[in-house]
């Protein structure tokens, strides 16, 4: 990376890290350190809103990118869950602090507890 020591070390403290800094760390430690923010980005999104604020803002055309809030990945939902399993956050704080359906983590739950003790797991 063509860097002392000390600045290394100054990166590693630093609140913040230039883009091309980071994506030199990705490729060294072959790690997507940029999938931790798309992750953010997803997770931490606006709520949508509903009924004719949303046929509006259909109708109005962007040029900027949008994001989806029904994409999630999983680590995503292993965060989620184990917030809930280790009694962090209840099920309705999640509901309402993520805006997640009350379905949607109803499924994760029965889809991923239930894989847990088909692969040996306890629940």
């Amino acid at each position: 990376m063509n860097t002392t020591e000390n600045e290394i070390e100054k990166m590693l403290i630093s609140e913040s890290i230039d883009s091309g800094t980071l994506l030199k760390w990705s490729k060294l430690l072959e790690y997507d350190f940029f999938r931790i923010y798309s992750q953010h980005l997803i997770l931490y999104s606006p709520p949508t809103s509903s009924g004719s604020d949303l046929i509006k803002k259909r109708t109005l055309k962007s040029h900027l990118p949008s994001f989806r809030k029904n994409i999630y990945t999983k680590e995503i939902i292993d965060f989620i869950l184990e917030q809930i399993n280790s009694g962090e956050y209840t099920k309705s704080e999640v509901i309402e602090k993520y805006g997640i359906p009350k379905t949607t983590l109803y499924k994760w739950f029965n889809k991923y507890e239930n894989q847990k003790t088909k692969d040996g797991f306890s629940k």
